[in-house]
């Protein structure tokens, strides 16, 4: 499995991590159990952007000083291609688990203490899916093929699905998994389990945090595929996740309250995963450089943004004259 990441990247990398994690998560804890305020979330969002940049410049400068700028200039904007493609997939992330903690009525004190532990998860999981992924893609090239039209079916099915934040209880899984598990009527505080009469409950709570953390894999299916279109390498495809995923606690407090602000965001992620899906399933024909695909996410994103506060501003105008 050929990758550019040294042992000393790699050590590097796990060091920012684990520093970044621990005031995070932990540091962030002794606060008490309550969410971020939009302040704080935006603040954060823009540590974990820049601490992410920052990671791209020294990542490009160790490349450059050891193998020259040939090899140093396409991989940094591989990890950028993948970040933003990663970045921009999480919004709709969020939104689910936006419609999760609604439909349950998690108050926002507890939030955050379900958003921790899928967080944590979530870089268990996905690291675990990343090696395995390269390591097929290595054994059977062809299935770059298959997540082309994976991720060609997806971007339609996200652009045409109708998201029903009401009917998450009726559910198959949801249903199976109250089936299967004792479980109290009500949320009982932060506990994800509690002792009655002898017995031990699951609370809705825990219900939520495994949704959360099935939901993620489920995104993850289609946002690790997206970025081996940019990259097969596995340190830039877990690196460029990871920082994605480590800011998303922040990015969820920072949209929570505008989420339906966002309503074209789908179509916008639509395009890019129809995009890379074709991207991938002409490769043997045409290569579209690393540049050109970073440039047509980027620009994607900017038209989306643009073309949602257009629909914005005519319902503010619309909710005006009503």
């Amino acid at each position: 499995m050929h990758s550019v990441g040294t042992p000393m990247l790699w050590g590097g990398f796990a060091v920012v991590v684990l520093i970044m994690l621990a005031i995070d998560l932990f540091l962030q804890g002794r606060r008490g159990a309550h969410g971020m305020t939009m302040k704080q979330a935006a603040a954060w969002s823009l540590v974990w952007v820049t601490l992410s940049l920052l990671f791209c410049a020294a990542f490009w400068w160790y490349l450059a000083s050891t193998e020259g700028r040939a090899v140093a200039d396409p991989q940094a904007l591989a990890f950028l291609t993948g970040y933003l493609i990663e970045k921009a997939l999480a919004v709709d992330n969020v939104f689910v688990w936006l419609m999760l903690f609604s439909y349950f009525a998690v108050p926002a004190a507890l939030q955050r203490r379900v958003l921790v532990y899928g967080v944590l998860g979530a870089i268990i999981l996905r690291t675990i899916m990343i090696f395995a992924g390269s390591w097929l893609i290595t054994q059977f090239e062809w299935l770059l093929y298959v997540f082309g039209a994976f991720l060609l079916f997806t971007g339609v099915k996200m652009a045409l699905a109708k998201e029903d934040g009401s009917a998450i209880g009726d559910r198959p899984l949801v249903k199976w998994i109250r089936g299967h598990l004792r479980m109290t009527d009500k949320i009982e505080s932060e506990h994800f389990f509690v002792r009655k009469n002898g017995l031990l409950f699951a609370t809705p709570l825990l219900l939520v945090l495994i949704l959360v953390e099935l939901s993620d894999v489920i995104f993850a299916v289609d946002s690790i595929p997206a970025i081996f279109a940019v990259t097969t390498d596995p340190f830039i495809v877990l690196t460029s996740n990871l920082f994605a995923i480590l800011g998303l606690r922040a990015m969820y407090f920072l949209l929570a309250g505008a989420a339906e602000r966002f309503s074209m965001l789908k179509y916008g992620l639509s395009v890019i995963l129809v995009f890379i899906g074709i991207k991938m399933l002409i490769v043997d024909f045409y290569h579209i450089p690393i540049a050109i695909s970073l440039g047509v996410v980027f620009g994607i994103l900017i038209v989306t943004l643009i073309i949602n506060t257009w629909v914005n501003r005519q319902h503010d105008k619309k909710q005006q004259v009503e």
